[in-house]
């Protein structure tokens, strides 16, 4: 488009009218770029395709390629550049990450994103709602409204009382609800600060971010208890955390928050919520202090609770008759959420979305906004009765996350996040079958069947089950259980240094897995005191939908071939 006026002629206007292009309507015409800038992005993407079917990263080069002594010795061009030229140097910046959507990826709750999510993510980056009122997000908003509602009758809760916030991760979800706990217990705290050592108290199992909110809520890290946990499941010990309870309301030190775990990374720990509550409301903060939340992290398991509408006698999506027993139990002990007062979801993990799509869902909508409101900017000029930027951390939100989730759930529906979770499942139960045949192999968590398959790997003629029993269970097999942790972390890092090396194993590249160094304690030091007394395993998260039966063999193959290396076995 030329320019008509007296600057036509300057030399800004001539990139004022390059930069045109590069500014695109985002309906397709004949002057449009997006879509050919979009298609030009994806062609430079299908060369980072693997080759016959592997490795489990992008392109060719698996090498970590920044230079981080010198990587900040730079600075912008004088001069425009094209946005051809950035789209091919950012897919340059792909090379070698790990590929979420290859079947051979199965190192963490990390899923690839499913299309529909992909899209709605898009089209958010494209028109830019902001989510902070209603002028400029206008009907975007019911993606977030509807979120709460779908999500709120997914637990049990009265959708028309609850509310939620869609934020920057787990994290986030972490973070608001101390907000939220400390300006219940506390209401003075928001204008005079946190002046009173409120406790969060959580699991030894709780994830690390409670560090994270703890201190950027101003409360600090040493306000947190830990509640002991049953060395067998990992789940919060109830007679503990009673017995913490009992301590803090004799000395008159309230409490913030009570968190419920549900579902850790490595041992899907599922805390007792139920039996929480009822604990919290037999110890309840003396006056002049508020009421304790409490908060549920589901943030890896929530999908589960799509099994609320199973017809598990049944079973019309025909799922193992083996398994049915496991599905209803990992729903049964969400179930209990519904006591919660505010649940973590993550959508970019067990709901198959894009980062960052994170939600903290409230059961009190009144009570929560209400609390944490602000008076309103003079700037911002309400036009619609939704306006969360009264009351949330963030003020420019973008709906990318809002979109991707809200987009999930109306394409998955209860069926679809059922046969997707059961068919997580499924591949589960083969691959223990096959550690179970193998002599050599012990599946470490037999009695948990979510995300996760913890195991360990012997030298040939180690019997596999009775060698973890007594390095579980004799502090006399301790140095046994120091060596084949340590043996446990070797074929690990072999199996990460093989995936990077694009080595294959039987004509097939090897797979991109994990391991933890200490998913659980022995019996021996249920305390936890002794450092050293710690179990490690492998794990395989079977999290991708185009895994088989097939893959799994090969990644117990490969394990046992890291092993042989490990040790030296021809």
């Amino acid at each position: 488009m030329k320019m008509n006026n007296s600057n036509s002629s300057k030399r800004w206007t001539k990139y004022r009218e390059e930069m045109c292009s590069a500014f695109p309507s985002a309906f397709s015409d004949d002057r449009d770029s997006l879509s050919k800038s979009i298609a030009k992005a994806i062609e430079h993407l299908n060369k980072l395709r693997p080759c016959d079917g592997g490795p489990a990263y992008l392109g060719q080069n698996p090498a970590l390629t920044i230079d981080f002594d010198k990587v900040k010795e730079i600075e912008m061009a004088d001069t425009m550049s094209s946005s051809e030229q950035v789209i091919a140097q950012t897919s340059e910046l792909f090379e070698g990450l790990p590929n979420w959507g290859h079947p051979l990826t199965m190192c963490n709750v990390i899923p690839q994103a499913n299309t529909a999510s992909i899209i709605a993510a898009i089209m958010s980056e494209i028109f830019s709602p902001n989510i902070l009122e209603g002028e400029y997000a206008w009907n975007v908003h019911r993606a977030e409204l509807e979120s709460g509602g779908m999500l709120a009758n997914l637990v049990g809760w009265e959708a028309k009382h609850a509310g939620c916030i869609y934020t920057y991760g787990g994290s986030g979800c972490w973070t608001y609800h101390v907000k939220y706990a400390l300006t219940r217990v506390l209401p003075d705290s928001r204008y005079s600060g946190v002046r009173t050592d409120a406790k969060v108290l959580c699991s030894q199992q709780a994830h690390y971010t409670m560090l994270n909110s703890t201190d950027w809520m101003g409360l600090g890290m040493n306000n947190i208890i830990r509640i002991k946990t049953d060395p067998d499941t990992n789940v919060m010990d109830l007679q503990d955390l009673e017995a913490v309870l009992t301590s803090l309301q004799a000395s008159n030190i309230p409490v913030a928050s009570v968190v419920c775990t549900m579902g850790t990374t490595d041992a899907n720990a599922v805390d007792p919520v139920a039996g929480v509550r009822k604990l919290l409301d037999r110890y309840p903060n003396a006056s002049p202090y508020g009421k304790a939340l409490l908060y549920c992290d589901a943030v890896t398991s929530w999908s589960w609770l799509a099994f609320r509408k199973y017809d598990f006698a049944k079973n019309p999506l025909q799922f193992s008759e083996a398994l049915l027993p496991f599905i209803e139990a990992n729903y049964r002990a969400l179930e209990a959420m519904k006591y919660a007062d505010a649940i973590g979801f993550d959508f970019h993990k067990a709901g198959f979305t894009p980062y960052a799509s994170s939600c903290f869902l409230y059961r009190n909508a009144d009570e929560f906004e209400n609390l944490l409101k602000r008076p309103g900017s003079a700037y911002l000029q309400p036009r619609s009765p939704y306006n969360p930027l009264d009351y949330t951390l963030e003020v420019s939100r973008a709906a990318t996350g809002a979109l991707a989730g809200w987009a999930t759930l109306k394409y998955f529906g209860y069926e679809g996040f059922q046969a997707i979770m059961g068919g997580i499942l499924e591949n589960q139960y083969y691959l223990r079958n096959l550690l179970h045949e193998n002599a050599s192999t012990v599946c470490v968590n037999p009695d948990d069947y979510s995300l996760v398959t913890l195991f360990r790997v012997y030298p040939e003629g180690v019997m596999a089950h009775q060698q973890y029993q007594r390095e579980l269970s004799d502090p006399a097999c301790k140095d046994q259980l120091l060596a084949n942790n340590k043996l446990t972390m070797d074929v690990g890092n072999k199996l990460y240094e093989w995936y990077r090396g694009g080595n294959k194993v039987n004509g097939k590249y090897t797979p991109y897995m994990s391991f933890s160094t200490g998913f659980r304690v022995t019996e021996y030091n249920r305390d936890a005191s002794d450092p050293e007394a710690m179990v490690f395993a492998l794990k395989i998260y079977p999290m991708n939908v185009h895994l088989t039966h097939e893959i799994m063999q090969h990644a117990v193959d490969c394990v046992i071939a890291a092993r042989n290396e490990v040790l030296g076995v021809k």
